[in-house]
């Protein structure tokens, strides 16, 4: 059986920005593969309640994009594993594209992953020419519903690897992977040639082992802030060992 790699999620700010911190150095040393790190926004369309009650409590902390530059910073200095940025166009926007952009090749990131890009604003935004230019990995985000004519399309462009969302919806835990996933995964390996990784609703071992059988990564968010939220004590310990379990199986 082959060695899960993992891809994990944190919300800068959530619960505070010294915690954030520490549940990243947890994942790190866990040895997950990478890990997304939320600017939160107040509006993440893509995501379900529970990383959008994170990104509200990060928010009324007073959490800036600035500071979760200053956070990937104090990370970068501690750990070698790669880092993301997750957020949404309009922090981008708002704090300058090319400016972002600049700042995060400084920080040291490995890409972003922005769901609400379009690559058809491409002549608009050249969002993913400026990230070319900064050598950051533009990560590409499909779903069950995506076309084979727009695979095709994102093939061209698509860098690093691809999000591959493993259901139509939310992020947020569910009781059941999609069952059609296998086939899915069957129709984008033979157009999109980058490794796959398969996120929203996975939460447990069993899930995350049936998943990575046709994916090459798995990605765990809302169940990991869960497991924090209902800790009555330890919650980055509760963290590691739900991480253990699933990296060593």
């Amino acid at each position: 059986m082959k060695k899960i790699k993992l891809m994990t999620h944190i919300v800068a700010g959530y619960p505070s920005m010294v915690e954030s911190e520490k549940i990243a150095l947890a994942m790190a040393k866990s040895g997950v593969s990478f890990i997304e790190i939320q600017i939160p926004f107040s509006d993440p369309i893509a995501d379900g309640p529970t990383i959008m009650d994170a990104n509200e409590k990060s928010i009324l902390n007073g959490t800036t994009p600035e500071d979760c530059f200053h956070l990937i910073q104090r990370l970068k200095k501690e750990t070698k594993t790669p880092l993301l940025i997750m957020s949404y166009f309009n922090i981008l926007f708002n704090y300058g594209l090319e400016k972002f952009c600049k700042k995060a090749q400084e920080s040291g990131i490995y890409g972003l992953i922005i769901p609400d890009v379009p690559i058809d604003e491409e002549k608009y935004d050249h969002y993913l020419k400026i990230c070319k230019k900064h050598n950051l990995h533009a990560i590409q985000v499909i779903s069950p519903i995506t076309t084979e004519a727009r695979l095709k399309k994102l093939a061209k462009v698509a860098s690093g690897f691809v999000y591959c969302v493993s259901s139509t919806g939310t992020t947020g835990e569910r009781n059941a992977i999609n069952p059609n996933l296998r086939a899915y995964m069957k129709k984008v390996k033979k157009i999109i040639k980058l490794p796959l990784a398969v996120g929203f609703g996975i939460s447990t071992p069993e899930q995350a082992a049936l998943v990575s059988k046709h994916a090459d990564m798995v990605v765990i968010g809302s169940k990991i802030i869960n497991i924090y939220k209902n800790s009555p004590k330890d919650g980055i310990s509760e963290i590691t060992k739900f991480l253990g379990g699933i990296l060593t199986a």
